[in-house]
Formats: structure tokens, sequence, C-alpha cells
């Protein structure tokens, strides 16, 4: 079911309607365009979609898939089903030229492997075109779409004769023409023509009388006239009657061909629905080349996963532009299925509701969709949408009284097959009571089970997503310091509508907004700043996020390379020792049987002293030669030394956890454990397993100076809830921003942040350098910079801490 009527106009498919038809070939797929319809069969649905992406497949790879002569016969075949009726010429060419694209389409799928392009296959094996019928029209019809000579044998003779009359009156009268052209009855560059069908010789008005004929016409001016000789009128007649015949025989051949034609009829038209079909998939398949569209994974359950969907008609016109749509991802699962959509005006959240409604509505239609590979498609029965001003002069509806009529058409036909799309939901009356009706609507949609997507600004809704079983927040991503819309969408919190920020961009006086603020409450306004300060310090830490991605791959390639290098020290290694263990075998032996040696000629010579004396000196230069083994000095590491300091473990003690090297500072005692800090990390350790150490050794150990803060009475876990490392001060005085930037910098400094953010704007630059001289006092300072461009600038101190 959908609902209003409206919907296609209202989602844009009435555009891609007219896109399909105009790249359709023929009527025949233009009519299949016009019978698209939204359908609520999964299995039609799929079969209309698995057929278009068969089709695309075949453009894709450059198959030779015919694109020409997709004539629309189905008329003729019509008056050719009545008994007596003859079909002409031109009509039997038509038929002929584009039953040869049929054929040319049914022999391709023939010759495709089995399983390639399978529902098209299957439904060309369907299509059934009788040879006999192929072969009777080749036989009368030629390649100009004109009835052969052999047709019959009296057409043949009939045109034998024609020739042959005409030819010989022909003869008469070029010898009349050169006859008038020598006594200047006419001028050189005269020739024959026809007049109502018989040939004539033109000649001026003043020489009518000497050449004897009928005067058929004459010119406009009347300076000549076309005269037929009288000694050519019998053969002209001849001619004519010749003529006559040949008309007569054509259509008798025509009538005869016709009758043979008749019983095939039914099959030819289902042939031509089929070459309607073609036509209206290659239409499809090519807008869907264009949009970049593919076939998702099609599931029959209700959701929406989808991964840079793009809005097809914004697609299409910015790829004319040379520009890039912003794409949109989006999920919508049993558990989160209604989406609460909120952020700034113009910042592109009716843009993402029509997407999801387009998007949804163009595939159950059986078109390929604009998104990327890895997407998923639901599939809903029902799809109701509220969108724009439906204002009726007719009906005396007011804008806000239509918004509650369809309403309550969601609320009565809204169940868990169904999806919705509300834009500016609750708009159109006093914003009180319309938040409160919308709230009371949105409990009621959320209990009937429906998918949806909703617009809205007010903070009721947001705050019912975020507490509501169901329901989730999401916002259009806006620059919160350019103020410029980004057109993204972020699922799960919910999103500011930057009013003040953007009257006081357009040059609305302070004083107004100011007391604009007051009226509307600090809790509202501090949510507001909350909200837009989450944006901000959510962009930073998207750039630190893609900085820290560069360094872990760059850390990962020099992780690789350490381990293989290591991998082929060791293998060295190896190599060394097996070949030392070897050298160091064949010494030994060598030395073994040296020595053997030595001690037979020690034996034999009966301890001669003199011998004794000579093999002693060659075994001693054995020993020097091969087994003296050089001694390799290894450097010994100095040991660390660790200042100990007597007395008990406290708070604000500096200690070194027992075997280890790493020094920190004890932040909280708890009973026999210690809470401490190293460096940027907190650890809860054993109090047996702390070792007390100087002050010497802790700045030795870190560079850090000896920071004792007072943090008695403080709550440090809401500190760290409540503090936020970016500090907006944008149209304060010097005095009170200061005080701002005090305040600010203890937070920073005792809650051991390492890089700050000031956002004092551009402006005479006043403020900036107010701000920069009094952080230089700060001895935690380690520098300052300039934010990124495309962050600020100027307009952004970032601090950089010790």
């Amino acid at each position: 079911m959908l609902y209003p009527n409206t919907i296609e106009q209202k989602l844009g498919f009435d555009k891609l309607r007219e896109k399909l038809k105009e790249a359709c070939i023929s009527p025949l797929g233009i009519g299949f365009v016009e019978k698209i319809r939204f359908s609520d069969n999964f299995s039609m649905v799929e079969k209309l979609v698995s057929q278009t992406a068969e089709m695309k497949r075949i453009i894709e790879i450059g198959e030779n898939f015919p694109s020409q002569n997709y004539l629309d016969v189905t008329p003729f075949l019509k008056r050719a089903a009545i008994q007596g009726m003859l079909l002409t010429q031109s009509e039997f060419s038509d038929i002929s030229v584009s039953l040869q694209t049929i054929r040319l389409c049914l022999r391709f799928f023939e010759s495709q492997e089995p399983g390639t392009f399978p529902l098209l296959s299957e439904y060309a094996k369907s299509v059934k075109i009788e040879k006999a019928i192929t072969d009777a029209i080749d036989r009368v019809i030629d390649d100009r779409g004109q009835v052969r000579d052999s047709a019959s044998t009296e057409l043949s003779r009939i045109r034998k004769q024609l020739i042959s009359e005409q030819a010989g009156i022909r003869k008469k009268l070029d010898t009349m023409l050169r006859s008038a052209k020598s006594n200047g009855w006419i001028s050189e560059d005269v020739s024959l023509t026809v007049r109502n069908g018989r040939m004539v010789i033109p000649v001026a008005s003043e020489h009518k009388r000497k050449l004897k004929g009928f005067v058929h016409d004459e010119s406009a001016t009347g300076q000549t006239v076309f005269i037929e000789p009288t000694d050519v009128f019998e053969s002209n007649n001849e001619i004519r009657e010749l003529e006559y015949e040949e008309r007569r025989e054509i259509n008798r051949i025509l009538l005869q061909l016709t009758d043979l034609l008749r019983p095939f009829v039914p099959d030819l038209q289902k042939a031509y629905s089929f070459l309607g079909l073609m036509d209206y998939l290659r239409a499809k398949a090519r807008l869907a080349i264009e949009m970049n569209a593919i076939y998702p994974q099609f599931t029959n359950r209700q959701f929406v996963d989808w991964r840079n969907a793009r809005h097809p008609l914004l697609h299409l016109s910015f790829q004319k532009q040379g520009k890039k749509v912003v794409p949109l991802n989006i999920e919508l699962q049993e558990k989160e299925r209604i989406l609460i959509v909120s952020g700034p005006n113009a910042g592109g959240k009716s843009v993402a509701l029509k997407t999801v409604g387009l998007i949804q509505y163009m595939f159950q239609c059986g078109l390929l969709v604009p998104m990327e590979d890895g997407s998923s498609m639901g599939f809903f029965q029902n799809i109701f949408i509220d969108i724009g001003d439906e204002q009726s002069l007719e009906n005396d509806l007011s804008t806000y009284s239509s918004h509650l009529t369809n309403m309550r058409h969601f609320l009565t036909l809204a169940n868990k097959r169904t999806l919705f799309l509300i834009d500016e939901f609750g708009t159109g009356t006093e914003p009180g009571l319309g938040g409160a009706i919308a709230e009371a609507i949105l409990e009621d949609l959320t209990k009937s089970g429906a998918y949806g997507v909703i617009n809205t600004h007010y903070t009721n809704l947001k705050v019912l997503a975020d507490k509501t079983a169901g329901l989730v927040n999401g916002a259009m991503r806006f620059d919160g310091e350019h103020l410029e819309p980004l057109y993204q969408l972020e699922i799960g919190r919910p999103g500011s509508s930057f009013a003040f920020e953007i009257a006081s961009k357009i040059g609305l006086p302070n004083s107004v907004i100011n007391r604009a603020k007051e009226k509307l409450g600090t809790q509202q306004v501090n949510f507001e700043k909350l909200l837009k300060e989450l944006d901000i310090e959510r962009k930073v830490f998207a750039d630190k996020n893609i900085q820290l991605g560069i360094k872990e791959r760059k850390l990962a390639n020099e992780l690789a390379d350490y381990t293989t290098l290591r991998s082929s020290l060791e293998n060295n290694q190896k190599k060394i020792v097996n070949e030392a263990k070897q050298k160091a075998k064949t010494l030994l032996s060598d030395a073994n049987q040296l020595i053997e040696n030595t001690i037979r000629e020690i034996k034999e010579n009966k301890a001669e002293k003199e011998k004794t004396k000579t093999v002693r000196g060659e075994l001693e230069k054995f020993n020097k030669k091969n087994l003296v083994i050089e001694q390799v000095e290894v450097p010994v590491q100095e040991e660390e030394v660790f200042e100990a300091e007597s007395g008990a473990i406290a708070v604000g003690s500096y200690v070194r956890i027992s075997g280890q090297t790493a020094i920190g500072e004890v932040l909280v005692l708890k009973g026999k454990d210690a809470e401490i800090r190293i460096g940027d990390l907190k650890s809860t350790i054993k109090l047996n397993r702390l070792e007390k150490v100087s002050n010497k050794t802790y700045r030795n150990a870190t560079g850090e100076k000896n920071l004792k803060t007072s943090a008695k009475g403080v709550d440090m876990n809401e500190r760290m809830l409540n503090f936020s490392f970016n500090l907006d001060m944008r149209g304060k005085r010097g005095e009170e921003a200061l005080g701002l930037v005090d305040q600010f910098m203890d937070n920073a400094i005792m809650l051991g942040y390492d890089e700050l953010r000031i956002v004092h704007g551009k402006g005479d630059g006043i403020l900036r350098t107010l701000v920069r001289n009094h952080l230089k006092g700060y001895s935690h300072v380690a520098g300052m910079q300039d934010e990124h461009p495309d962050r600020g600038g100027a307009g952004v101190t970032i601090v950089k801490l010790k």
C-alpha cells in the first residue's frame, strides 16, 4: 500500500520514469516503462531486479547484443488478425527487420553457457518464431521494403512488359525532345519529366501550339507547360494500365501473405512483448550504469542497511556538473527502527529523507539502486510519506491539518511491514502543542512496530529517542566553526539547530541573541552548546584517528621490517654456529690425530730428549694456529639506579613497581591497593608490590617537575566527565576570557591532557594576542600554534602541554 497517491511526484520517481522513457529505443519499451508499479510481492521484485541486473551485466561485458530495429508492429498484427485485411509493403518490411532483431536476441541467449543469464535465457526459450513465416516474408519483400519481382510469375511478366513500354516511350520522347531543342522551342538544359503518372515534355508557353499533344500542367509562373505528345498518348495509356495491373497483383500477393501470417499472430505478439522487454531492460540497465547502481543483497524482512547510498536524481545532476553527492550511510534494525534526524535548516535532512524513500521505492519497482557493495535491502509492503506543504484551498485544510490527516492514516494502517517518512514532524502550529502531539504520535508509531525516518527540530523528540527502545537519534553533521553544512548523516546522537550561531553569522545584533538565550532558558542553551561542542570534538578526534592510523601503518611496516631482519639474523646465526661446530669437530679430530702420532713417536724413540722436544714444538704450533679463540668483549649495560626513600607510601608519593623500571605517582589509596598514574595511564597495584622512591628519581625517570596539586574535595570522575578540551570564548571580554582560561588550564593540567583547543575567533586579533600572552606565563605550556585552516586557522589556538 502506498500513501498518498502523489508519492511518485513527492519522491521524484516521476522524473526517473521520464529518464527511462528517453533511454528506450521504441514505443514497445516505453509501454513497459509506463506500466512500472510498486510491488509488494517479494518474488516479483526479486525477479524484476534480477532481470535488470542480468541485462546490466550483458552491457558491461560488451557482449554483441542487438541495439537497433526495436520496432513496434503490434498495431499491424492486430489488423492482420482480422479476416480480409492486408498489410502494406512498408508494414511487412518493418515486421521483417524487427523479426530479425528478435531472432538475434534469441540466438544470443542460445549461445550462452547454461546459467550465465538464467532468467532472460528461460524467457527467451518461451518465444517462438516460425521459420515458415519469416521465409515467406523474405521471399516477397526485399531489403528495400519492396515486393520482389519473383513474388509471382504474373508480377514478373507485368514488370518486364512495363519496363519494355517505358523504354519505348522514352526513346520516342527523347527524339521529340531533341527536335524541340533544335527548333528553339525549349532550352538545352530541359529534360523529360512526369506529370500525373505520365511522361511529358516541358515546353515554353509561346511554343505550346507547335507541339501536338495534351497539356497536363504548367509552371507556377505560367511560362512553361508540360505536354504529352499525341504520338506517345497510347503508349502512356498502356503504361498506366500495366501499373494498375501491377498494383492489383501486389495487393493479391500481400493479401495472400497476410493470410499466411494470420495464424501466427498470437506467437508473434508474444515475441514482440519479448522485444519490448529487452528494450525496457536495456533502458533500466543503461540508467543503472549511469548512476553506478547495483543489485544489493535482498532479504524478505524489514530493515535498512545501506552503505554510501546516493540520491539518484541528485547523483545524475551532479554528475553532469562534475560534482559528487555526499553519500548516505543508514541502518534501521528492529531495536533501532525509527530514526529521529535533527540538525540545522538546509543541512540535508530532507534530501536524506527522500533518498531513503526514493531508493526503496525504485528498488521495489524493479530498478537497481545507487549504493556500494556490502549494502543490504529489506522489503516493505507499505510506504507512507508526509513530505512538503499539503495546504489545500479546495478542502479548506491548513498545512497542520493536512499533516494531522496524514498522521491519522499512518496510525490507522502502519504495521511491522511499513516504512514511513515524515519531514518536519509536528510543525505548522504552536511549538509547545505541536511538540506534545508529535511526541504522542511517535509513541504510538513506535508501538506499531513500523520502520521510519523523521526529521524534526523538537528537543522533546530527541530526548524521547534517547530513552525509548525502538528509537534512535541521528544528526546531519554541521561545521560549527565555519557554520557550513557537511550533509553527512551520523546515527547515534542528536543534532543541534545552530540557531544562535547562524543568527550571529548573518549579523543579528548580539543583544537580541543574548535576550533570546535568556528567554529560552539555561537548560536548553546548555543542551545546544553541548551538542555543538560534541560535534567539534568529534571532528578533531576524527582527524587524530586518521593521523593515528597513519602512524599505526608506519609502525606495522617497521615491525614487519624488524621481523624480517630478525629472522634473517637468526638464520645467519644458526648457519655460523653450524659452520663453527663443524670446523671445531674437524679441528678436534685433527688434534686427536696429532696427539696420537706424537705419543707414538715418543714411544718409538724411547723418549729421546731432542726428539720429544721437536714433537712437542709441532703440537704447540698447531695449538696456536688452530685452537686459539679471540676474546670478544661484550658491553654490559649500566644498571639504572633508583634512589629509595623511607617512610610509608601515601597519596602523592612517587613509587616504582618492584622488578620494573616504570615510575608513577600515587593518586588514591584503597586498603591494600593503590591507584597510581604512570604517564597518561592509571592502574591499581597491590601496596606490597610498590617501592617508594625520591622526587629526584621521579624527575630523572619521567622528565616531569614535582607537581603537587591539591585534589582534596574534588570529584575527579565528575571533572573528567564534564571537561571538554575545546574552550569557546568568542564574544567574551578580556578579564572574563582570562578567568575562563585559568579555570580551563587548571582542569586540563589536573586531568593530564597534553593538547587543548581554545576558540577565540579572528576579528582584529586582540583576544587572540591577550590569550596567548597569558598562556606564556604557564610553565606547563610547551608551545602554541594556529589550528589547521580547514578547522578554524588563526581563529583557534592549539595549546601543547608538557
